[in-house]
């Protein structure tokens, strides 16, 4: 298959397997996506078979960055779309994890333990000095000089892929709660994720844009306007800080999907943009495809019913709803009190009701506890 970071038409099969799709014969299905990772190049937009660039991901566990210079001698590699090395070491990292879910499901174990360690493979390119996933050359070391902002050509493509560095910075959610622990901690998760948001661009709009075209819809170093960046406001929920996701997700939305010619800042990607859109306003999103959870925003109306079949519906109802009352107070699920920034899709696909008490000043206990954070896969232990 013809591919951007690695294969996710991976994930759409486990996340609709463990969602409950009708008709998914995973025996019949693993096969062919196993063969996309382990057969296919994963170099971005090729579709030919594996080849140097893969035996050496494989072996070693990322995806080796040319330095500046360098000429580049795998054929796989696209001379405009270049290797992306980061992109496509954590991008692939996550479709391994999707791979080990199907295995596991299957009851392949020896697979099952062969993908879930290698969906580890982004720690080979984190940077513990400064926190960011940093490309490293063939013989293991990080590229240096290097500018988290700038560095990589146009779109970034020499390292990362249409965005830069402070967006691949959280391009692990399969695995948050790892991510977590590698950037020190839940405090230094919500400084580094805070700034994210407050980075300057660094440059003129007119400059900036000019080497990241796709890297639109800018608040700090954030884009709203690009598919890598859509989960990370609801990265909050899983370090304490829910009321950090329920204020900027009211702010991206009233900013950059108004009702005027300026109301989309970004391509569609196969419908990920208005999917987030519509997701975000109901009141939450599925961070995770492959894990049936969904994180829990902040609504946009008062009430929102979906119907589900059987004659089932699933409530979001937000009471003391107003433009102002943006943060959550306090939540019931089906009459029950729920502390959690998440719930599963088993509890929406069954029928009930969310009701969440919002007001206009955040609570900063509601959903803080570590207990209570969405579930990822979690360190690794061995």
């Amino acid at each position: 298959s013809r591919r951007m970071n690695s294969n996710h038409g991976i994930a759409t099969v486990i996340d609709a397997y463990r969602k409950g799709l009708k008709g998914i014969d995973l025996a019949r299905i693993y096969p062919a996506v196993r063969n996309a990772v382990m057969e296919k190049t994963l170099a971005p937009w090729s579709g030919k078979p594996s080849g140097e660039l893969d035996r050496f991901y494989h072996e070693k566990g990322y995806v080796p960055a040319l330095r500046e210079g360098e000429e580049e001698t795998i054929p796989e590699v696209h001379g405009f779309e270049c290797r992306q090395p980061v992109a496509v070491t954590l991008g692939t990292s996550y479709d391994e994890w999707c791979l080990a879910q199907i295995a596991r499901e299957l009851g392949k174990e020896d697979d099952y333990e062969y993908f879930l360690k290698k969906s580890y493979n982004y720690r080979h390119l984190f940077n513990p000095e400064t926190g960011f996933f940093h490309p490293k050359d063939k013989d293991g070391n990080f590229i240096e000089p290097f500018d988290y902002r700038f560095s990589g050509g146009v779109g970034a493509r020499q390292y990362y892929g249409e965005n830069n560095a402070w967006v691949y910075r959280w391009d692990v959610q399969h695995n948050v709660a790892d991510l977590i622990h590698l950037m020190g901690g839940r405090e230094n998760f919500i400084r580094n994720l805070d700034q994210t948001f407050r980075e300057p661009l660094g440059k003129s709009k007119y400059d900036f844009y000019s080497q990241l075209p796709d890297h639109t819809g800018n608040v700090g170093q954030f884009s709203m306007a690009n598919e890598p960046s859509l989960h990370i406001p609801y990265l909050y929920n899983y370090a304490g800080q829910p009321w950090k996701t329920q204020k900027r997700i009211h702010i991206l939305l009233n900013q950059w999907f108004r009702n005027d010619l300026m109301g989309v800042p970004g391509d569609e990607d196969g419908g990920g943009m208005s999917a987030f859109v519509v997701f975000s306003q109901m009141g939450f999103y599925p961070v995770t495809p492959g894990i049936p959870a969904y994180n829990i925003g902040s609504p946009f109306f008062a009430k929102t019913v979906i119907s589900l079949p059987g004659g089932k519906v699933f409530t979001v109802i937000a009471r003391n709803f107003s433009k102002e009352n943006k943060y959550i107070q306090s939540a019931e699920l089906n009459g029950i009190p729920w502390e959690k920034p998440w719930f599963s899709h088993d509890d929406l696909k069954n029928g009930g009701t969310l009701e969440l008490i919002m007001g206009n000043k955040a609570n900063k206990q509601w959903g803080s506890a570590s207990q209570d954070a969405p579930p990822s896969e979690g360190e690794l232990t061995d």
